[in-house]
């Protein structure tokens, strides 16, 4: 890839020193799911807490989770990481256990951290499976986490100190996966159509309010952080893409997945939307690359898989979608990596810290004012943090 890491990290750490001190746990967190019929609609009221919606619109609202049985696939893929997770931390001697919580579904994040204590843990980093900077996909996890070490502490347990790792979506271990996806799905498309397919990179839409002031406040702005990065991590697979193939296919950022009200802006132009345009022009195939995803969940699988392939063979327009990560072992590596760099700038050590592409390494501690939400809320791993 033409982008280099900046300040290269070691390419191999098993070889040098595994220590992940003082950190004694590792949590993967993430968004949950149901895991069969009868448990679609209390999920979504965990979800949607709060914000007042009847319990039938909830009904309407699961229609695609019905269509898989009621399962949606990211629990199993949760499994599968933190199985991965734990051999790469086993293979190179990193002696770090790795637990697994949810925001939205069990294991519950609060179970989890009560456990956690239990078993004497006081010093936990927190592997969020949301790469990019966002209200939802970062500061509401950070949100999580205090109110569940709020609960702790009313039930009078010892709180221990909580920390995110930083925002990975320009590690190499997240993006040469996505590379190599790509590249499937090109090889995938009819050979006559294949050197004119348009890549198509997807990820959730958010409201353009919240992109706006997505990242730190030096950054805010149109689109904020959230528009940046993933323009970033699509131009490194777009030219590593043209490196290998000797094409430079067209691309674009689109999104997906809207839930919103209608009068509310958000972040454009849909999947679909896209894909009619694409058509218009004669564009004669594409490739959805969803590299605002960490792994193949609904969102992927129903709003790709489903519904914008359907819009596609409707078109006749030829279309391949490529894998995410999921527990790919160079994404496991890159989290092991991930904790060691974070372990020792705890410990005052000098580290090298590995980034491709324009913007560089993110920061360790979210500081005051990074993705805000609507309603100020106390949030845990932060500059502002009530439990530092």
């Amino acid at each position: 890839m033409s982008a280099q890491p900046q300040r290269q990290a070691p390419a191999d750490p098993a070889q040098g020193p595994v220590d992940g001190t003082p950190y004694d746990a590792l949590l993967l967190l993430s968004f949950g799911g149901p895991e069969g019929p009868e448990d679609v609609v209390p999920f979504l009221e965990n979800v949607t807490r709060g914000r007042g919606i009847p319990r039938e619109r909830l009904k309407e609202v699961g229609r695609h989770y019905f269509l898989f049985g009621g399962v949606s696939p990211i629990n199993a893929q949760n499994r599968e990481l933190l199985q991965a997770l734990r051999k790469d931390f086993a293979d190179r001697g990193l002696d770090l256990p790795v637990y697994w919580g949810n925001r939205n579904w069990a294991p519950y994040l609060t179970d989890v951290l009560r456990e956690m204590v239990h078993d004497g843990r006081r010093r936990i980093l927190v592997l969020a499976t949301s790469a990019y900077a966002s209200y939802s996909g970062c500061r509401q996890y950070r949100e999580n986490l205090a109110d569940a070490l709020a609960a702790l502490e009313a039930e009078g347990l010892p709180l221990p100190r909580v920390d995110k790792l930083r925002h990975y979506f320009n590690h190499p271990g997240f993006v040469r996966p996505m590379v190599d996806a790509t590249l499937a799905a090109l090889a995938e498309l009819p050979e006559e159509r294949r050197a004119g397919a348009h890549l198509a990179f997807t990820t959730h839409s958010i409201p353009t309010a919240a992109a706006d002031t997505s990242g730190p406040v030096k950054g805010h702005g149109a689109g904020g952080a959230y528009v940046a990065q993933h323009l970033d991590v699509a131009r490194l697979i777009a030219e590593a893409v043209r490196e290998e193939t000797g094409v430079a296919h067209p691309w674009r950022l689109v999104y997906q997945s809207r839930s919103g009200a209608p009068h509310i802006p958000w972040l454009e132009p849909d999947i679909c939307d896209h894909l009619e345009e694409l058509h218009g022009v004669g564009v004669p195939a594409a490739v959805m690359v969803p590299i605002g995803f960490v792994s193949d969940h609904m969102e992927v699988r129903y709003d790709l898989d489903t519904e914008a392939t359907a819009k596609a063979a409707e078109l006749g327009l030829p279309v391949s979608r490529a894998a995410t990560v999921g527990s790919d072992p160079r994404f496991s590596a890159a989290v092991a990596e991930l904790v060691l760099e974070r372990a020792a700038a705890e410990r005052g050590r000098p580290v090298d810290r590995c980034a491709l592409g324009a913007l560089g390494p993110g920061h360790d501690l979210c500081p005051v004012g990074c993705c805000p939400a609507r309603t100020p809320r106390p949030a845990a791993a932060g500059a502002d943090s009530p439990y530092a």
